[in-house]
């Protein structure tokens, strides 16, 4: 119907004028828009790597870390197996040998040693061999536990994949939206962020596995007796982060993994005002955690910082941050860590603990940064295409429709303020992508005008009246525009869903376009058709329409 009620109008205006004060923004600098009063909109789009300029990280997984650490947790399984078996168990390059006192047990253990064999796979996918291979060794009373090659092409899969999930939230963490992390085959991760100059910061951010765990000190030996005489069996030496303190005998089984963490907040001490790191563990770390202190008042317990394998010194850098004395059971489940921080040093480690662990420590393969002035070049060549577009697009409107085609460029440019406002608003990364679903938006908005249109003309030849022409070229051309637009915004929404980085961008800007054209289209048109239509005292539709 053309009759459009007061509130309705009011609505349609305040829609619009809501998208053209959210994108408004996005014509000034960053500096002037800060200077603005609170209740005027901020909000800007960021620009993608490809318009902004940013770093470039192509990084991989070290394999070698990788299955070291599972050797590492094979062993602990191993010794909880064989409680009660008197034995030694140690790690080689490719498997864990288990060494018994007493060759007479060989049966025993390896009956043991075979329940930890499970197969790989599941019941709906199949399965795909097993993950141990229990074998004897050279001599009766030695054993090796092998993992299988299927078992570590399945767990370096978990591994990228949980190294991926780490790196994005430590991104996201700093504010910076729409970075590219993409697998890129079967142990390397691709690492595009815009709007940082330099790959240092980024490489100091996501390049640390930031590890942290709660370990057991020796109550009786030192370190520097350990290292004297000898180690104790399931033991290790720590070095402390701080220079002027002694390195520290602690137990190699962690009391309490960084896993069990679910936050870390950087803040500081009442006391000293030095910066801290507050910290909380799930239920389930502090039970474990609560027991401990609980059973161990007045003795040190260390907070290890393990930040993987110092690619400059191929040693792995692990350092205890602080020892405190347990001075009561701790049984809230939360604390504190003081190791010397800077405010800076405090923040990042605080979002790398929060964020999660890395699996293993990561290379980089390839880095580099892409400059502004590439990304200047682009916005300047697609400012130059969007105008001589608009302009090609205008011409044939006005001349094809006359006054009705500048109410349909009226509600194209309305289109391109909403879905901009939108954008703003959700804080979205405008990419040369998203500046080509942008353009094809516009084709789809001018092509449900001229769809409008066309279908007027066609009532009019078949002598209707203008009113009557109208109205019904705005109700046969809906059904037609929606399911044409449908199966565009399903293939967006699928392009989101299993897309990254641009593919996104693109996909944000054509499902937006889509729902910000039928609203120009049927709302925004024929509103201004009405308002013109109501005011002629001849109601005929003017040539060439």
């Amino acid at each position: 119907m053309l009759h459009f009620s007061r509130a309705k109008i009011i609505t349609i205006l305040l829609v619009c004028l809501a998208g053209i004060a959210a994108s408004f923004p996005n014509f000034f600098a960053k500096d002037t828009v800060a200077n603005w009063p609170t209740y005027l909109p901020h909000k800007q789009l960021s620009l993608g790597l490809d318009l902004k300029g940013g770093a470039h990280l192509l990084l991989e997984m070290d394999t070698k870390e990788l299955k070291s650490k599972w050797l590492k947790s094979i062993r602990e399984d191993v010794r909880a197996s064989l409680k009660g078996i008197p034995h030694v168990s140690g790690t080689s390059a490719n498997a864990v040998q288990v060494t018994l006192t007493n060759p007479g047990d060989a049966d025993r253990a390896m009956t043991e040693l075979k329940k930890l064999v499970q197969p790989i796979g599941n019941a709906i996918l199949g399965t795909s061999g097993s993950n141990y291979d229990v074998t004897e060794g050279v001599s009766p009373n030695v054993i090796l536990v092998t993992p299988t090659e299927q078992a570590f092409k399945e767990r370096l899969t978990n591994a990228v994949g949980a190294a991926v999930e780490v790196i994005r939230r430590r991104i996201d963490g700093l504010g910076n939206v729409e970075a590219n992390i993409v697998r890129q085959g079967a142990e390397r991760i691709l690492v595009q962020v815009p709007g940082f100059e330099d790959t240092k910061s980024l490489k100091d951010l996501i390049g640390k596995t930031a590890s942290l765990t709660f370990h057991d000190v020796h109550p009786t030996v030192s370190a520097n007796e350990a290292q004297a005489t000898r180690v104790p069996y399931g033991y290790m030496i720590v070095p402390s982060q701080r220079p002027d303190e002694p390195s520290y005998l602690l137990q190699e089984t962690p009391v309490v993994t960084g896993e069990e963490l679910v936050d870390a907040q950087p803040g500081f001490d009442q006391r000293t005002n030095e910066p801290i790191i507050s910290f909380r563990f799930n239920q389930s770390g502090a039970r474990k955690f609560g027991r401990y202190t609980k059973d161990n008042v007045g003795r040190p317990f260390a907070i290890v910082l393990d930040n993987g394998v110092d690619k400059a010194t191929g040693k792995r850098d692990v350092v205890v941050l602080s020892a405190p004395v347990v001075r009561e059971p701790i049984l809230g489940g939360s604390g504190q860590i003081s190791g010397n921080f800077t405010v800076q040093s405090a923040n990042e480690l605080a979002l790398q603990i929060r964020s999660g662990a890395l699996p293993t420590s990561l290379t980089i393969v390839e880095e580099r940064t892409v400059g502004p002035s590439l990304g200047a070049d682009s916005i300047e060549a697609g400012e130059m295409a969007a105008l001589i577009g608009t302009a090609a697009v205008a011409a044939f409107m006005i001349f094809a429709y006359g006054l009705f085609g500048i109410f349909a460029l009226i509600a194209v440019a309305l289109n391109l303020f909403l879905i901009v406002g939108v954008m703003s608003l959700m804080g979205s990364t405008l990419t040369l992508p998203g500046i080509a679903g942008l353009v094809l938006t516009v084709g789809m908005a001018v092509d449900a005008n001229v769809l409008i249109y066309e279908r007027i003309r066609e009532e009019l030849r078949n002598g209707k009246t203008p009113i009557s022409a109208i109205e019904s070229g705005f109700n046969r051309a809906f059904t037609t525009i929606v399911d044409s637009n449908l199966t565009t915004l399903i293939a967006g929404l699928v392009m989101f869903w299993l897309g990254a980085g641009p593919v996104r961008g693109f996909a944000v800007t054509l499902s937006l376009g889509i729902f910000a054209t039928v609203f120009t289209a049927f709302t925004v048109t024929r509103l201004l058709v009405s308002v013109w239509i109501s005011r002629q005292k001849t109601r005929k539709i003017p040539a060439p329409l």
